[in-house]
């Protein structure tokens, strides 16, 4: 277990591979911590080093009053990509990660070499729809929402099988105050005008089965930023780093190639 205060917050990360490896920085989902993404590392290129960490308010990082802003979520992925000595950083990030990471370029894009948008936009849906999720969560707690979550999150055939279940149990885990105030920071973000301005080389990913960031509202992101590339996995929910961990390292390890990041 790794630990640092960053920006007045106690974030957890793990870091793996060598020191002097090309930087690998993954930001996870909504309701998710870093352990989203064990089943990729197994199949990344060699030589990487890799950082996982779990933003403010969610997994083993401290939980600070909110509400949160995306801005504030990037300059703590700011914060910790400095405190680590990591430059020409490629920075991939899920979900609300995917917003992190769009921010992260816009307000630090000096560290940046290369970002993947996963399952992600420039905007997510609108403020109504999270203000109502975080009323719902504030009477009823997480649980309450955790079976419509992973219709969101992951394909039928996934859920029927029962691999879903501890993803639940991770959902229904985290930190309330964390969630709701991470829902703050997605209700009150609207990038299209940054995200537009993005020079550095992006890879887009969407899940063909996604129900919280279609296909069409990632490729409407990809369209706003010029020489973006986009990948759709067919028969993936909102998920893909879990439920089809070989498809999505194939496409990020051909960016990673693409780039000279590897």
């Amino acid at each position: 277990m790794q630990h640092v205060t960053i920006n007045d917050t106690g974030l957890h990360y793990a870091d793996q591979g060598p020191r002097d490896g090309a930087a690998l920085v993954f930001a996870n989902s909504l309701g998710t911590d870093l352990r989203v993404w064990d089943a990729v590392l197994p199949h990344l290129p060699d030589g990487l080093r890799i950082i996982r960490y779990d933003k403010r308010g969610h997994g083993l990082s401290q939980e600070t009053p909110g509400p949160y802003s995306i801005g504030q979520l990037a300059d703590d992925a700011a914060g910790l990509i400095r405190y680590l000595g990591l430059r020409d950083v490629v920075f991939v990030g899920l979900s609300i990660g995917g917003l992190i990471g769009q921010s992260l370029a816009s307000r630090h894009g000096d560290l940046l070499r290369g970002l993947v948008i996963s399952n992600s936009a420039a905007k997510i849906g609108e403020a109504d729809m999270w203000r109502d999720r975080i009323a719902a969560i504030r009477a009823d707690g997480l649980p309450s929402i955790g079976a419509a979550t992973m219709e969101r999150w992951f394909s039928p055939e996934f859920r029927a099988s029962g691999n879903a279940a501890p993803w639940q149990r991770m959902l229904e885990r985290q930190p309330l105050g964390g969630y709701a105030a991470c829902c703050e920071a997605i209700a009150s973000a609207d990038l299209r005008a940054e995200t537009a301005r993005l020079e550095l080389p992006v890879q887009l990913i969407a899940g063909e089965l996604d129900g919280a960031t279609p296909p069409q509202i990632v490729q409407d992101t990809a369209d706003l930023i010029a020489g973006s590339r986009m990948e759709v996995i067919k028969g993936a929910g909102h998920i893909p780093c879990v439920e089809t961990p070989q498809t999505y390292t194939a496409i990020l390890s051909r960016f990673l190639k693409e780039i000279g990041h590897v």
